[in-house]
């Protein structure tokens, strides 16, 4: 089975996140008055091959935990759907 990953990473809450805060001050200073709380991720997406729905899962949850995220920082989300649909 091959399933195409999505994977947000996104600074936990309480972590200073000054490209937020960059972004931030642009907006409003490009007149975009009452933007408040902006945060910046990465979205990571690929193909895998697995043996299977739970077993592709573990394997993308160990690939997030081990390299995709920095998990003492960051949080992860990530969703799957079979290749090709």
């Amino acid at each position: 089975m091959t399933s195409r990953v999505e994977v947000f990473v996104q600074l936990k809450e309480g972590m200073l996140d000054p490209q937020g805060k960059t972004l931030e001050h642009a907006l409003e200073s490009l007149g975009y008055a009452g933007v408040d709380g902006v945060r910046v991720g990465k979205w990571i997406t690929f193909e895998v091959q697995g043996e299977g729905r739970e077993a592709i899962e573990r394997q993308v949850d160990e690939m997030c935990g081990r390299l995709l995220a920095n998990t003492v920082i960051e949080r992860y989300t990530f969703t799957m759907r079979e290749a090709g649909a």
